[in-house]
């Protein structure tokens, strides 16, 4: 079913609008491709009827299948593995002394556009690693969130196969995975049980967090973004970290020499100024 330059302008410009995604130009071949299906599902005679229906819904169920459709969820374990092992021996302990310091055991790490979970599980269990029979003296745990409700459902499951895993050391998959009969791994409770999994649109325009964070993940989820869009994003990340606190984000990504929130660490890793 072919699109035209109108319903290309009214879907993309609802995409933005609602979930900060900018689909320019050359992604109109995508947004078909990922579109088709659920058209020819829905009984659609083209595009426009389609976008009416998008604006007509007010349970929200229509909007939550375009973004599932729109979003790429592609994670592995590992991913960008200099950040954890930066996040392991530099930042961790300097957060354990700090709070120490403080008389405070409260932990508190975001990974914004989680996807399917691989990031905050990666990061629980270098933390059980790290703090050994000392975790459970920590307020831890990690607040994972993403647009998509279909990636949060893959989350929730922690259930990934073998290619996923293949930069996991082995020592950390025999301790924190379980090899189901199907071949596939899960992550163990323990694990999973210190994840909270939620719901959340990062275009929202006030964060509703009660505590700031001392560490915030966003990797790989600004590169869908335009400038404008990346910079309010960052301020607002800026508005809910500590002082000192570290912002991570993916390697293709940067916050541009011009801001002054945050001064650079190391690739694609800064701290709140």
């Amino acid at each position: 079913m072919p699109i035209s330059d109108r319903e290309f302008t009214l879907l993309s410009s609802l995409v933005y609008e609602r979930f900060g995604i900018n689909l320019t130009e050359q992604k109109r071949s995508l947004l078909v491709g990922r579109l088709q299906k659920l058209l020819r599902t829905g009984g659609y005679r083209n595009f426009k009827s389609y976008y009416d229906d998008l604006l007509k819904d007010r349970s929200g169920k229509a909007l939550d299948q375009l973004i599932n459709r729109v979003s790429t969820n592609y994670s592995y374990f590992y991913r960008e593995e200099a950040h954890f092992e930066f996040f392991k021996e530099t930042v961790l302990p300097w957060l354990v002394k700090e709070l120490r310091q403080l008389n405070s055991n409260d932990l508190r790490i975001w990974t914004a556009g989680c996807s399917t979970g691989e990031e905050p599980y990666m990061l629980v269990m270098l933390m059980l690693e790290s703090l050994g029979v000392n975790y459970d003296r920590w307020d831890g745990g990690i607040l994972a969130t993403d647009i998509s409700e279909r990636a949060l459902a893959s989350a929730r499951q922690a259930v990934y196969g073998e290619e996923r895993l293949s930069r996991v050391p082995a020592v950390l998959r025999q301790k924190y995975f379980k090899k189901r009969e199907d071949g596939l791994w899960q992550v163990k409770e323990k694990v999973r049980k210190e994840v909270t999994l939620r719901r959340f649109n990062l275009m929202n325009t006030a964060f509703p967090f009660k505590k700031p964070f001392q560490l915030i993940f966003c990797r790989n989820v600004m590169i869908y973004f335009d400038k404008p869009t990346r910079d309010a994003l960052v301020r607002r990340f800026h508005g809910v970290l500590e002082p000192g606190g570290y912002l991570f984000i993916g390697h293709s990504e940067t916050l541009g020499r011009e801001q002054k929130l945050f001064n650079y660490v190391m690739p694609a890793c800064y701290r709140k100024v």
